[in-house]
């Protein structure tokens, strides 16, 4: 059953409880035990809830739901589950149990998932590799000597290990497509607003925030952005409906679409010779299945942008932080914060009222040039990232001078953080590999609103080169 549980992806999974043949506790069993195996290299799993799973397990009764008894792992930043804590990999938060499921978790719950293990992150989830003092470093299933990304690393981590089919996940500035990136996997960034939530937020950092889920497969992520998109009742706004089910779109060949490509840095250094080349390929296969291609990107300027978009990231680490101070009683500073953070806490604290207003201004008004863009072209296809994976320790968040605004982490974190700004939606696939075997992702995005698009284009690019088969070398 063990190398069966690791090629079959969430819905198949669910298939075969649904068919009764194979239980929700006998798929938990495969899980735990692939995690107790795997994660040692790589760290992926930082906080166990085996005993309180296996209770759900054993109480599951098929109901022709989408992952019915699947098993799932959530990370350790908004993934909110009654009973269980919720750290920001910090150790500046104290290890309190959750007094309620987060909205996406009650719908993982209703779709069929069964949540056993939480997933190593960075420090609040900042910066796009996942090296936290609180836990230790996630590693590559590909390369151990090298990030899964960040922040939902150890996440991507685990399902590219085999551990999991599906993993939840979240994306303030690339979070979930840039580990997908990393470790082979498919990631979308969801349009803002598709998922709620509630009940603890109705928006985070003027909508930067957006949950979802790393996968294997297209229609896994497509079949889990069924199960949880939608509003609830006092949200702030709302994103536009789906015309029909996204496994469908995942299913249906698209249109002829108009896409636009680009290989060229928003600002600094080149993309890497290797994943620009990439880039060009995909743009050649797209023009085989019969799009309609070129190369073009928005007039934009990232560098003119950046500093508002700090003002608003720092903004929301501050209350964040300042949230649970009011709750401990405890002071922040570097006993409990790294540098990386403690240093965005005070440029956040300083902030006026005036100045995120006026940083809030200026995104939107790049929200609207963008959209402007996205009136000639049906997609963007970019790299998802400018340089290989880091290797582990590349940036020391204990620095002193550690900031976000390093020149590495910039180059690596590419153009993702645009599609936070805009909030359009944007997946990332792994439709090659490096000479040394490392995945690299390309990028797609779409008009808001617009997941249909993006779920039909990658449904045809993966039939057209599968990964589903790649393996990395920790599968053994």
């Amino acid at each position: 059953m063990l190398q069966e549980y690791c090629s079959l992806d969430g819905l198949e999974l669910a298939t075969l409880v649904n068919r009764g043949e194979v239980s929700a506790a006998e798929l938990l069993e495969e899980a735990i035990g692939l995690a107790e195996k795997r994660n040692p290299a790589l760290n992926a799993l930082v906080y166990r809830f085996y005993d309180r799973a296996r209770q759900a397990a054993a109480g599951h009764r098929p109901s022709n739901r989408p992952f019915d008894g699947v098993p799932l792992l959530l990370k350790d930043v908004l993934g909110d589950c009654e009973g269980v804590p919720t750290r920001f990999a910090s150790r500046y938060v104290p290890e309190f149990p959750a007094i309620q499921d987060s909205e996406l978790v009650r719908r993982f719950k209703a779709a069929g998932f069964i949540a056993f293990a939480k997933t190593n992150a960075p420090e609040f989830g900042l910066p796009p590799f996942t090296e936290p003092q609180l836990y230790g470093p996630a590693r590559n299933p590909w390369d151990l000597s090298r990030t899964p990304g960040g922040s939902s690393g150890g996440a991507a981590a685990a399902v590219a290990a085999g551990i999991v089919p599906v993993a939840h996940a979240n994306d303030g500035g690339g979070s979930i497509r840039i580990p997908a990136a990393c470790c082979g996997l498919v990631g979308l960034k969801p349009t803002r607003a598709r998922n709620s939530l509630a009940p603890q937020l109705g928006d985070f950092m003027s909508g930067l925030v957006i949950e979802h889920v790393l996968s294997r497969t297209v229609r896994d992520s497509a079949a889990a952005l069924d199960a949880t998109e939608g509003w609830v009742p006092g949200d702030p706004y709302v994103a536009p409906a789906k015309q029909r089910p996204y496994l469908e779109e995942a299913a249906t060949p698209p249109r002829r679409l108009r896409i636009a490509f680009s290989t060229a840095s928003p600002s600094g250094p080149p993309v890497e010779p290797e994943i620009a080349q990439a880039c060009v390929k995909a743009a050649e296969l797209l023009a085989s299945l019969g799009h309609q291609v070129v190369e073009r990107q928005p007039e934009i300027r990232l560098e003119d942008v950046a500093p508002h978009f700090m003002t608003i990231y720092a903004s929301g680490l501050a209350a964040t932080i300042e949230a649970i101070r009011a709750l401990t009683g405890r002071e922040p500073g570097p006993d409990g914060l790294e540098a990386m953070t403690l240093n965005l806490y005070e440029l956040g604290r300083q902030v006026t009222a005036a100045q995120y207003l006026l940083a809030v201004q200026v995104l939107q008004q790049l929200s609207r040039q963008v959209a402007a863009f996205f009136e000639t072209y049906d997609l963007l296809l970019t790299p998802t990232l400018g340089t290989p994976q880091l290797s582990v320790g590349a940036i020391d968040v204990t620095s002193p001078t550690a900031n976000l605004m390093d020149e590495k982490i910039l180059r690596f974190a590419h153009l993702n953080p645009l599609y936070n700004i805009t909030g359009q939606p944007a997946i990332s696939l792994p439709l090659y590999q490096s000479a040394a075997g490392l995945p690299i992702g390309m990028l797609f995005a779409a008009p808001y609103g617009d997941e249909a698009t993006l779920f039909q284009l990658a449904g045809q690019l993966e039939q057209a080169l599968p990964w589903k088969g790649r393996k990395p070398p920790v599968w053994g």
